[in-house]
């Protein structure tokens, strides 16, 4: 049925085409020149980037080009070039096919010579008419002129990334020689790179997705006789140095090419160097002082802690909007690998991930006055309870950042001191996939599933970026409401049409009782005496700020993370080689960046303020009011709620919740086992003893 289908539509096509008036080849030689796309700040006043003004294209003869570039090129975008006659039957039938059942343009089947054409003769407009032109053109250019005439036209006018145009441009540019000295390997690059040139840009996010896609290239040649494999072997295995980037008439390049790429992912890259008028989300204000504050904090801190970049990105959490973004201290500078974008990369998120943890269990029905003990605790069930500071797995007891404990705690004290035990006994409590369930809907999409994680995942395991993870933080601001992150405000085609608009697209993806309780918690500047004191980066007075820190148990990764009602700024310090830094917390090293950048831009904007938190209702069981003392005794919160159900009833068996024993035995320890201890479960099982130890801190008084 389908082939019929698609035999029919090529009958009536092939009898559309003998009828189908088309542009004539007169004027080839003179062919379009690509049009200009520019790149605003949010005003339309500021050009951030003239995509074609500095365009760098020198024509050279077919001959002046390297063998190696031109059979990469053929392997890979067109291995029957030589053979056809300027269309491929079946790849347009193949295309036709695939166009109609997902009803769209967007499938070419595209020959070299239909390249040539598109990129020449015709406009970016998708159409079944516009690929009729491109067929008709591209049978009459075989008609004139030669193959390699062809082939050189295609190696001398195609983008290759940025303002780079054929691949005399590219291999100086790439490599800092003329396109005849290329060897394999960098041939394989070059002729990667067509397909979609922001994404497999080397000075981008993706050099494995472009290395990837060299083997590709060279495994294409090997298969078609081009190379041996000796050859192959030799070419995959070369490590290939892209020369640095050099600095151009470009404003705020990590966001740029940000843009571009999103504009490429979405029209292609014929449509982004067909004239689009691009008008983005960007503050050109904060952008400047962003890139200042980042570039004086980034070497400060190489000299005082090791940390040689950093980033900042910041948005607007009632919009989306992306107001700055920095994705390292130099974006030209290559010692500090300063073109990739920390913004976008993978990193651990360290005590910043805790928020996440602490939501869940709220919304669970646990309280920010809900109370765990921060004692040295084994989590691990194939350990001894009492075997309570192994560390070594299979055994799990972790440490805070100075080796010190705190006894009872409540969720807003433990999260504004950043304490490990209390987080990892609430994600006990919260449950680990309801806490990947929240990040995930808060907008964190990079996370796995429950069973690729254990009880570390409170500590920030897992792999966030920093532009997601600020986004997430941006719900708290915004009353529960998402707005996904975005740096678009409008794109017109070289005609004037509106391609595209921003548009809100809120989402209430937490309870606003939620949000204000955790921003509360946040912002509860008390809570974080003695870590911090009063006067310290986290806090401004006259502003309701809220904001956490973060740094990784390997000390390569910093974050801090905070928000205002009207902006939200995340920034991330570190290497780009991922070195560790000096064994220092963020607070000390990444914390007065974002402190400074935050100064700025609260000015911006009028004073507001933060919806308070509900207060806890007198009926919550006492254990969410912050007691952790009744007529039994001292006990950890596993004793006094139902972890599953912390507002209903006590458990009539804690000890029948594996962690209950783990949990009780250090309290117990502490409380010089004055507590009562029961030897044996309510059913009569026998209970591991609990052995009173000295205590390492006093019993507070409530």
């Amino acid at each position: 049925m389908a082939l019929g289908v698609v035999l029919f539509v090529a009958s009536v096509t092939i009898l559309w085409i003998a009828l189908t008036p088309t542009p004539g080849l007169d004027s080839f030689d003179t062919r379009k020149v690509t049009q200009s796309t520019k790149i605003y700040d949010r005003t339309g006043k500021t050009v951030l980037y003239d995509l074609n003004r500095d365009i760098r294209r020198n024509q050279v003869p077919i001959e002046d080009i390297s063998p190696y570039i031109k059979q990469a090129t053929i392997a890979i975008e067109d291995s029957n070039f030589y053979k056809h006659g300027g269309i491929s039957i079946t790849g347009i039938l193949r295309s036709i096919f695939v166009d109609l059942t997902h009803g769209s343009f967007d499938q070419g089947g595209s020959t070299i010579t239909q390249q040539v054409v598109k990129n020449s003769l015709l406009t970016g407009q998708k159409s079944i008419s516009r690929k009729v032109h491109e067929w008709i053109l591209a049978i009459k250019l075989e008609q004139i002129y030669s193959k390699d005439q062809i082939l050189g036209f295609y190696l001398n006018d195609t983008p290759y990334g940025g303002t780079l145009y054929g691949v005399e441009a590219a291999s100086r540019a790439f490599f800092g020689k003329s396109a005849k000295d290329v060897d394999l390997a960098e041939a394989a690059y070059i002729a990667a790179l067509p397909q979609a040139p922001s994404r497999y840009s080397p000075y981008g996010q993706n050099r494995t997705v472009l290395d990837t896609r060299k083997n590709v290239v060279l495994a294409r040649m090997k298969e078609l006789g081009y190379i041996t494999d000796a050859q192959y072997q030799q070419a995959k295995s070369e490590v290939v140095a892209f020369t640095p980037q050099q600095n151009g008439s470009i404003i705020a390049p990590h966001f740029v090419f940000y843009i571009e790429q999103y504009l490429e992912d979405k029209y292609g890259p014929d449509a982004v160097n067909n004239g689009l008028n691009v008008i983005t989300t960007l503050d050109i204000d904060l952008q400047h002082s962003a890139e200042t504050i980042v570039s004086q904090y980034a070497i400060t801190n190489q000299a005082k802690f090791n940390a040689s970049n950093a980033a900042l990105v910041a948005i607007d959490p009632k919009t989306g909007q992306i107001l700055a973004m920095v994705g390292s201290r130099d974006y030209f500078d290559a010692s500090v690998q300063g073109s990739y974008n920390d913004v976008l990369s993978l990193r651990q998120p360290g005590s910043s991930f805790k928020p996440f943890v602490y939501t869940a269990a709220l919304l669970k029905g646990y309280t920010p006055q809900t109370i765990v003990f921060d004692l040295p605790t084994q989590f691990s069930t194939a350990c001894a309870v009492s075997d309570n500071y192994n560390d070594t797995p299979p055994c799990y007891a972790p440490s805070n950042f100075d080796d010190k404990f705190r006894g009872p705690m409540t969720f807003t004290t433990a999260l504004a001191q950043s304490i490990n035990v209390p987080a990892v006994k609430t994600l006990y409590l919260a449950g680990i996939q309801n806490v990947i369930n929240l990040a995930t809907s808060l907008g964190i999409t990079t996370l796995g599933q429950a069973k690729d994680y254990g009880l570390s995942f409170a500590l920030g395991a897992a792999e966030v970026r920093l532009l997601d993870i600020t986004s997430a933080y941006g719900v708290f601001a915004n009353d529960g409401i998402r707005n996904p992150p975005t740096g678009i405000v409008s794109v017109a085609d070289n005609t004037g049409k509106l391609l595209e608009e921003y548009k809100a697209q809120p989402q209430q993806v937490l309870n606003p009782d939620i949000a204000h309780e955790m921003t509360g918690m946040l912002s509860d500047n008390g809570a974080r005496f003695p870590e911090y004191s009063a006067d310290n980066p986290l806090h401004f007075n006259g502003y309701d700020v809220a904001a956490k820190t973060g740094t990784t148990n390997d000390y390569r990764d910093v974050w801090t993370i905070g928000f205002s009602p009207d902006i939200v700024v995340g920034t991330w310090a570190g290497n780009n080689d991922n070195k560790p830094m000096v064994k220092e917390i963020a607070g000390y090293v990444v914390a007065p960046m974002w402190h400074a950048f935050m100064a700025v831009a609260l000015a911006k904007y009028p004073v507001s303020y933060f919806t308070q938190p509900p207060a806890i209702p007198d009926t919550a069981p006492a254990a969410l009011r912050g007691s952790y003392v009744g007529a039994t005794g001292v006990h950890d919160i596993l004793y006094w709620v139902d972890k599953d159900d912390p507002q209903g009833p006590p458990p009539t068996n804690p000890w029948s919740d594996p962690q209950f024993a783990r949990w009780e035995y250090p309290v117990q320890s502490w409380n010089g086992g004055n507590a009562a201890a029961p030897t044996t479960t309510p059913d009569g099982i026998p209970v591991m003893p609990v052995t009173p130890i000295s205590p390492t801190l006093p019993v507070p008084t409530l």
